[in-house]
């Protein structure tokens, strides 16, 4: 075999081989937050991590925080860990917002223009919302509510994306039960 071949067939051959595919930073995230799950001291501190690191490394996630189900004489949502630019509303009644849609419907609310819902509730400055309920035995116990400043930020993946850290609290609740 002449060198020219022998180069031609180790690059044919090369190029077959398994290259590993690297993981998206979604992927990512949610392995980093599966592990932190597995020693937090609570779910609290669970809800506390995800939020500071959704924050840091999601540039467009400007606030992100949880909500508990509150049952008290009147069911509301009341704020949970949480970590972003702004204060946000301490307790929300079911009947109002998008986190109030959310609880009530029991599905994921997405508002990528949230000037144009009469029901967001927050600051000015944000432009998308996305709120995803958490159950636990088939009840919405929890919410987790991401801010955006940006107009169009939560897209299908990034829906599917927070979705799967919602679901993951929520698996984590229901140990705690």
């Amino acid at each position: 075999m002449s060198r020219e071949m022998s180069l031609e067939w180790r690059v044919v051959c090369e190029a077959k081989k398994e290259i590993p595919v690297s993981m998206s930073r979604h992927e990512e995230l949610l392995e980093e937050f599966e592990a932190y799950g597995r020693t937090a001291d609570g779910v609290p501190s669970l809800m506390q991590h995800i939020s500071q690191r959704l924050h840091e490394e999601m540039a467009r996630y400007n606030w992100v925080g949880f909500y508990w189900m509150e049952v008290s004489p009147s069911e509301a949502l009341a704020l949970g860990p949480y970590v972003g630019s702004f204060m946000p509303t301490l307790r929300i009644p079911l009947d109002k917002g998008l986190c109030g849609a959310a609880a009530t419907s029991g599905k994921t609310v997405v508002v990528n223009n949230v000037g144009a819902d009469p029901r967001y509730l927050g600051s000015d400055l944000v432009k998308s919302n996305i709120v995803v309920p958490m159950f636990v035995k088939k009840r919405v116990v929890a919410e987790l509510c991401i801010e955006s400043y940006f107009a169009d930020t939560f897209t299908p993946p990034e829906q599917k994306f927070i979705e799967s850290c919602a679901a993951l609290v929520a698996r984590c609740m229901e140990k705690e039960i």
